[in-house]
């Protein structure tokens, strides 16, 4: 698994050990990451602290062209708020763990000319399926059921 796709998954597992839901994600720029985060919904009360915002939030204010230069990896297709922001950002590539679970809006992100690529890796995968197996109440309120 590529390094920071793992970074991502770690950051799910961390959600998925505070009790919340796993969905991690990382912002690399030149190959470093510069943000991470994982789904703080349950946690922080939120309403909005997806896995994605969390690791641009956790990246801070960055100058435009930083965005413009990064790869956003993600655990879970990013949802229509995440897509909407990595468009905001102009974020050129997503790289997803997995769409099987949910299906985000990765056809607006290619229509807008995003880079994406899905892996389709089985852990990021599994962990989701135990997580809506073990809380289907909480998956279902995380996206808008």
């Amino acid at each position: 698994m590529d390094e920071f796709l793992q970074a991502a998954l770690e950051e799910a597992q961390k959600g998925y050990s505070e009790d919340g839901i796993p969905i991690g994600s990382v912002l690399v720029h030149n190959g470093k990451i510069i943000g991470r985060g994982h789904n703080k919904r349950v946690q922080n009360g939120s309403p909005i602290l997806h896995g994605e915002m969390d690791a641009l939030e956790n990246a801070g204010r960055q100058p435009a062209k930083v965005y413009q230069e990064s790869v956003l990896y993600t655990t879970l297709s990013p949802c229509p708020m995440c897509s909407g922001t990595i468009l905001l950002y102009g974020i050129p590539k997503v790289v997803i763990g997995e769409n099987k679970t949910f299906m985000g809006e990765e056809e607006l992100l290619k229509s807008r000319g995003v880079d994406v690529t899905v892996v389709d890796n089985q852990e990021c995968y599994d962990l989701m399926q135990r997580f809506i197996q073990e809380k289907p109440q909480l998956w279902n309120e995380d996206i808008g059921v």
